[in-house]
């Protein structure tokens, strides 16, 4: 019995993690162009995923990228009291630490994990 919830896990995880994606497109009112960018997928895959039609792979580029856009929403969520408004807005607007828009930011793998980095320390100023 063991056997078959850990064999059920990882496309739980998989499913689970694309219904956050897509909600994240959502609150951010992300194109599914920009979604794509983000993730590394094409604008049609995201449509699929955003549908529930198409799942991302454990263990793949475009999950762990997933993964840490999570990371990020819930950082900044968890930071900016979840108003999707207040996050949209800060995505938008110029970052002088950062150097750029963090929307312009994260469409690179360098730029999301900065930006991530970024939230993050700041969430945890004392």
């Amino acid at each position: 019995m063991a056997m078959l919830a850990s064999a059920a896990r990882p496309d739980d995880a998989s499913r689970v993690l694309g219904e956050a994606i897509a909600r994240i497109a959502r609150f951010w009112n992300l194109s599914n162009a920009q979604t794509g960018a983000i993730l590394g997928l094409s604008a049609p895959t995201v449509s699929r995923l955003r549908a529930g039609q198409w799942r991302l792979e454990r263990g793949s580029k475009p999950f762990e990228l997933a993964q840490h856009l999570l990371r990020l929403f819930r950082s900044l969520d968890s930071w900016l009291g979840q108003d999707d408004a207040a996050a949209r807005s800060w995505l938008a607007t110029p970052n002088l630490d950062l150097g750029d828009a963090p929307i312009a930011l994260i469409a690179s793998v360098r730029g999301l994990l900065r930006t991530a980095d970024y939230v993050d320390a700041l969430r945890a100023r004392v």
